[in-house]
């Protein structure tokens, strides 16, 4: 009998893309509990960063942090519902930047061009076999 574990072959880039999906699914948790730390921005959303949407804006980054770090964790398992939450992400992300390319361009830019790296790495690499 083999000492040796069984490690399941996944491609870089799918770690890549699991990596980058982990990194901004946290990075987007924060950014949405950030919206909801300030009381007087929540009771006053007129005044706040994105005036009355103030409370929806942290509601989507919640979600899109939700779908980054399920996504992450379903790709490093090679799970073919990794690659179909990571393509939502991503195409979400791509609407979001384009809606906040007018007050925030280079981020919106950062975030689309993370987005396609993480369509690329999925559309290019193999998807699991099943043996």
């Amino acid at each position: 009998m083999s000492t040796t574990a069984y490690a399941p072959k996944s491609s870089g880039w799918l770690t890549f893309a699991a990596i980058i999906l982990a990194a901004v699914g946290f990075f987007r948790l924060i950014s949405g509990i950030a919206y909801f730390a300030d009381s007087v921005r929540v009771n006053d959303v007129s005044n706040g960063l994105f005036g009355d949407n103030l409370f929806w804006w942290g509601i989507w980054d919640l979600a899109i942090a939700a779908l980054a770090l399920y996504a992450a964790y379903s790709l490093l398992g090679n799970n073919e519902f990794g690659r179909v939450v990571g393509y939502i992400w991503a195409i979400l992300v791509i609407v979001q930047s384009f809606l906040l390319i007018t007050w925030a361009p280079w981020f919106a830019f950062g975030a689309i061009v993370l987005a396609v790296l993480v369509i690329w790495a999925l559309a290019t690499t193999a998807e699991p076999s099943s043996t």
